[in-house]
């Protein structure tokens, strides 16, 4: 024998940082039928999305959060309908209730037996919203069951109400099967409210309305139009209002010669493509030289906690990555302990899993310190805003062939800028100065010698 119970379903903690998400996109709908393991809905953290899967087998029930809501974790998303085995204790319980409602039956009229519900009776009308007094009875006295509520269900609630409160007066046989379960007597027509336990929720603006993510129609006259803001472009202009209001935001460049670099990189680059089967590009060789700037001002690689300087030990550089209507980040783990060719492949990787949308959470978590290839298309100067919390972001501009003065004589050289900003309540011009100029002694001291293994 088994009975229904619906299980709370809370949002989980992906991540160790992770405080709360914005659920992008519903998956299944109430009434849907949901397997264990299967994704219930699409959340949306640290700009990324990031599939929730359920925890049992079941149906669908209510959806407690709308689509663009965000929510703090532990909080209810939705509930699941399953069957549960009951115990022998209880069905020894309602089978003597059973029993007794039984030898009382010849001593109540039509109306008492009408007016009384057992608790499966009940919990199912709340679960489905039913007035009982609408559902024909089929039970002892016109009672009505489990089963005339299951098929009230089913029928969408088609049964005439005109017709019901006759049949419910109307006397039924003796002969019928006693089918009705436990007896409990209530206040005809009163469905029990929802238990005291499930939380009250509400959006802190008003406590009827949830704020949601702007739709718009993309319409327009004939001077404008309409564009929708999507969950993931809402999330990345909050953190980037968040990075600018919170953050004094400093800025400063120096350029760099990459002539041995180009030269070292035309060397490699086929041998390397034939044998990783990927390309060598000047990202990789930037970023080793970045990590090695890391290890001597290790303060680069911290975050501001108020009343301390929290400085990372691991170092996870986080890729500026843009794409048709979003920017993300995903993340080098202890990019220190790789090689150029290491720093390659992690590269060719991340791009890859941005391109086809299969960045998991896991991806975009732990950066401390951006790196963004802005010279990628072609601009040679650049002001980035700090990923926040980090502090501080820097820039690869486009490699572009200058004349240069060396030793007081003109040479053509490829030259490009390196742009940083930086927070100004960790970091100094001084500091900042000193890691920059190692970052470019780093990248010109590659070689035609320099290993990428």
């Amino acid at each position: 024998m088994f009975k229904k119970v619906m299980n709370d379903i809370v949002m989980p903690q992906l991540a160790e940082s992770l405080v709360s998400a914005t659920v992008g996109k519903w998956l299944k709908k109430p009434g849907d039928p949901v397997e264990q393991y299967e994704p219930i809905c699409e959340v949306i953290t640290d700009k990324v999305n990031a599939e929730i899967p359920s925890t049992l087998d079941g149906i669908m029930g209510e959806l407690l959060v709308q689509e663009g809501e965000e929510i703090a974790v532990g909080t209810i998303i939705c509930r699941i309908e399953t069957e549960q085995a009951v115990s022998a204790a209880e069905q020894e319980s309602q089978a003597a209730e059973s029993v007794q409602a039984t030898a009382g039956a010849s001593v109540d009229n039509g109306d008492s037996q009408r007016a009384r519900y057992s608790p499966a009776v009940q919990t199912l009308a709340a679960e489905h919203g039913i007035n009982l007094q609408a559902v024909p009875g089929t039970g002892l006295g016109g009672r009505v069951t489990r089963k005339d509520v299951l098929h009230y269900i089913e029928n969408q609630g088609s049964a005439n109400a005109a017709t019901a409160a006759p049949a419910a007066s109307q006397s039924v046989p003796a002969t019928q099967p006693q089918t009705a379960p436990v007896q409990a007597v209530v206040t005809p027509g009163i469905i029990p409210a929802a238990p005291a336990s499930e939380p009250v929720r509400h959006s802190g603006l008003h406590l009827t309305e949830t704020p949601r993510i702007p739709t718009i129609e993309v319409e327009g006259g004939r001077s404008e139009y309409f564009i929708d803001v999507t969950p993931i472009r809402n999330t990345i202009a909050t953190r980037m209002r968040q990075s600018v209001s919170e953050i004094p935001h400093g800025w400063m460049m120096i350029e760099v010669d990459v002539t041995s670099l180009v030269q070292l990189r035309n060397k490699l680059k086929n041998e390397f493509k034939q044998k990783e089967g990927i390309n060598l590009t000047y990202l990789a060789f930037v970023l080793k030289a970045v990590v090695g700037a890391i290890k001597d001002y290790p303060i680069m690689n911290s975050v501001w906690a108020v009343d301390k300087i929290i400085v990372k030990r691991d170092i996870n550089l986080s890729l500026a990555v843009g794409t048709e209507d979003s920017v993300l980040t995903p993340v080098i783990k202890n990019a220190d302990q790789k090689s150029i060719a290491g720093l390659a492949r992690e590269i060719d990787e991340l791009a890859s899993k941005v391109r086809a949308g299969k960045l998991k959470l896991d991806d975009m978590q732990g950066g401390t310190f951006t790196v963004n290839n802005t010279g990628s298309f072609g601009s040679i100067l650049t002001q980035p805003i700090i990923n926040y919390p980090q502090a501080a972001i820097l820039t690869f501009e486009s490699i572009v062939k200058r004349p240069v003065v060396i030793n007081d004589m003109i040479a053509v050289r490829s030259m490009a800028n390196l742009c940083l900003s930086l927070d100004h309540r960790i970091l100094d011009g001084v500091i900042c100065g000193r890691f920059m100029q190692r970052v470019k002694d780093n990248i010109e001291g590659f070689t035609l010698d320099t290993q990428v293994y």
